[in-house]
């Protein structure tokens, strides 16, 4: 690791390339040619056993290379995630609204999954399921790479008792509770947004009335039993019942430029329970943060 992030790896295909900085240039020309010169010299290129390749190394087809992506200017996210648990297979942390789990567009360093490789020193570590940027609570990580399939199964296989919390619109002539299911499939002319489609379903979430906070908005636990992309924030703006601070559902606003950190998505994954594929051990983990109904104040 380098500051936390594990190398990215290149194969070296048959090409024109004299040196391997004209290779790096051209097929990864996100980064100048100058940049890459100078992360050679700095010895932020190495080969399989290692060692560092300087700018001056020529292009030799048939090898691999290693690098690190970093960011000229990435925007620092203000919030501190908490380790909550930590044995030899997994680890557990809380995340805070607004940081990725996983390096992605303009975030490298301010992400969970790097942020924890710094803390911990384990550059084995792997998510094992993933939420929302902009939703907080539990994440799970693989620690050793023999252990990821099978904790990556348990998602799969939906052997995973998920809770989450939610601040939302509210409807009284909704009964609750209710089971809920729906199709949904990806929008053709809005890629972030997923919609409800005829057709068998796909998606099913048991959704719970916890408290009502005002003639308009309410408190709920919500229990998906499936793991679509977007579904709780879906199906809730589906109901007429959008999550407070979301800029996807039911209308997707422009990004910003910076999020406004005091208004975020009021959805917490607040608990997940399982059986432990590695050491047969029952687990059950809850999150230390809450949502705070201010947030659905105007801003």
């Amino acid at each position: 690791m380098l500051d936390g992030i594990s190398a990215s790896a290149l194969a070296l295909q048959p090409g024109p390339w004299a040196l391997l900085l004209d290779c790096l240039a051209e097929r990864l020309p996100l980064v100048s040619r100058d940049d890459w010169r100078v992360r050679m010299a700095a010895g932020q290129v190495l080969d399989e056993q290692g060692r560092t390749l300087p700018p001056e190394t020529p292009y030799r087809a048939g090898r691999r290379v290693f690098y690190y992506r970093q960011l000229a200017a990435e925007p620092e996210i203000p919030f501190a995630e908490t380790l909550l648990f930590q044995d030899e297979q997994l680890l557990v942390a809380d995340k805070p609204h607004f940081l990725p789990v996983t390096p992605k567009g303009r975030y490298v360093q301010q992400t969970l999954l790097t942020r924890l490789k710094k803390l911990s020193g384990i550059a084995t570590l792997t998510p094992v399921h993933r939420i929302d940027r902009e939703t907080a609570g539990l994440c799970l990580f693989a620690v050793r790479p023999q252990d990821r399939d099978a904790y990556q199964r348990l998602f799969r296989e939906r052997a995973v008792e998920k809770v989450y919390e939610a601040i939302a619109g509210y409807r009284q002539d909704l009964t609750l509770p209710l089971r809920y299911r729906s199709r949904l499939q990806e929008r053709a002319d809005a890629f972030m947004q997923m919609a409800e489609v005829a057709g068998e379903p796909n998606a099913e979430t048991h959704i719970a009335l916890l408290e009502r906070l005002s003639d308009s908005l309410a408190r709920y636990e919500l229990r998906p039993s499936t793991g679509q992309k977007h579904q709780l924030r879906a199906q809730m703006s589906a109901l007429g019942l959008p999550i407070v601070g979301d800029r996807i559902y039911p209308v997707l606003l422009p990004e910003q430029a910076e999020p406004d950190y005091t208004r975020p998505l009021q959805l917490l994954a607040r608990e997940i329970a399982f059986t432990d594929p590695v050491t047969g051990q029952a687990r059950c983990f809850r999150s230390t943060r809450t949502l705070n109904p201010a947030a659905a104040a105007p801003g």
